[in-house]
């Protein structure tokens, strides 16, 4: 255990406790953030093959919440938050790009090298946004939320965090994924590596993944090297008087990924480099 989990994990004992100070550990969080938005400490990790939440470092984002006051902020305009913005200042020099107008990174945000954020935007406190990965406009990036390097976001994509309970993993989106415009990625689902997401997936453990490639169902994460989207499967809800004919419900279908997508992905690749 680091001294800094240490000092997250015995302040959130004395706060769990009511026995804190509301202007204790200030030191200790800021520290915390710095952690984060450097990409020291990450809300989760892979261990032996599986994601699995650091408790510690989502009961430190907790804390943020619940020790700081309310504070006017400015960012063209005043607004109220216990956080400022991240400090973009180091940007450039890491090849990162935030266009203007509404490219919102939160203090404590890990953004890495050559990302392109175009506006509008949102990345969350506690997110990790891997090196060379596009946030397209209209994309937010929940709280805690880890999405890995060379991933491309489509325009209007929501991927959301889960940051309670802290035991369980965030969202995870690996290195190499391609989601479609309008996907929603939400409640700890995986999407595994090299993946492409059609426009418009729902992805979250509670819809079925028909993956034909092990010809399985499964719940919960998507397997690498997979071409998704989404169908409609019959209900078990069958016919109902309010409706003609049966009812159906949200599903994934995955299937290998072919040529064409693989070489549709790389000519996206070669107009952001040119872009």
């Amino acid at each position: 255990m680091t001294a800094l989990e240490s000092d997250i994990t015995e302040i959130w004992q004395q706060y769990s406790e009511g026995d804190i100070d509301a202007d204790a550990g200030t030191e200790t969080l800021d520290a915390f953030l710095d952690a984060l938005e450097a990409g020291e400490v990450r809300a989760a990790e892979r261990v032996d093959g599986e994601w699995q939440a650091n408790e510690w470092v989502k009961q430190g984002v907790l804390l943020t919440f619940g020790l700081r006051e309310i504070s006017q902020w400015e960012y063209g305009g005043t607004y109220n938050d216990v956080l400022p913005l991240a400090d973009t200042g180091a940007f450039a020099e890491r090849g990162t790009r935030n266009t203007p107008d509404g490219t919102v990174v939160r203090r404590g945000a890990h953004v890495g090298s050559d990302v392109i954020l175009m506006s509008p935007s949102f990345v969350n406190i506690g997110a990790h946004v891997g090196d060379g990965t596009l946030v397209d406009s209209c994309d937010t990036v929940g709280s805690c939320a880890q999405v890995g390097a060379d991933v491309k976001l489509g325009a209007n994509t929501l991927v959301g965090g889960v940051l309670e309970p802290v035991e369980e993993a965030p969202v995870v989106i690996e290195d190499g994924v391609t989601l479609g415009a309008g996907c929603r990625v939400t409640s700890g689902f995986v999407v595994g590596k090299n993946s492409v997401v059609g426009e418009n997936t729902l992805l979250t453990p509670r819809i079925p993944v028909y993956d034909l490639v092990d010809e399985e169902i499964i719940y919960g994460h998507l397997p690498p090297e997979r071409r998704a989207f989404i169908r409609y499967v019959e209900s078990s809800l069958g016919e109902h008087d309010l409706f003609e004919g049966g009812a159906y419900k949200p599903a994934v279908v995955a299937t290998a990924l072919g040529e064409e997508t693989v070489e549709a992905v790389e000519r996206e690749d070669t107009l952001r480099e040119q872009s």
